[in-house]
């Protein structure tokens, strides 16, 4: 796997990492929809120790659809949702795929809280649960 690499919309934060991703999915959570704006947060995950961060980014935690905390990180100058840390995950950081470089290679595998999705926007035959599987 060649580096992850990717950034906001101003370019004020960047972010690499150079490691195999634990998993790409989809997630229809509420909290999902309000960090991303937009019907549903695509992510990768990655191993939390091989990234990377240049810039300083913003931090709003709360409580996710899961229970446990949830840790969603931004660029405080143009606002792109950069990453999340999720307290289920203490090991990993999932990058939103709109904010890499290059997401053409990433193929979700799965999509997460299909309970909470908009009718209209569960993502053709990715394999669906209602909430988190496990």
């Amino acid at each position: 796997m060649a580096e992850i690499s990717g950034g906001c919309l101003c370019g004020q934060v960047r972010y690499s990492a150079d490691a195999e991703p634990i998993f790409a999915g989809v997630c229809h959570c509420q909290d999902c929809q309000k960090f991303s704006g937009s019907a549903y947060a695509a992510v990768v995950a990655v191993p939390k120790a091989a990234v990377t961060v240049t810039g300083t980014l913003k931090m709003f935690t709360k409580n996710g659809d899961s229970g446990q905390p949830i840790s969603r990180m931004f660029c405080p100058e143009c606002g792109s949702g950069i990453m999340d840390e999720a307290a289920l995950m203490p090991d990993a950081v999932m990058l939103n795929l709109g904010t890499l470089d290059d997401a053409s290679w990433v193929k979700p595998a799965s999509q997460i809280y299909c309970d909470s999705a908009q009718p209209w926007a569960l993502v053709g035959e990715l394999p669906r649960f209602a909430k988190m599987p496990g």
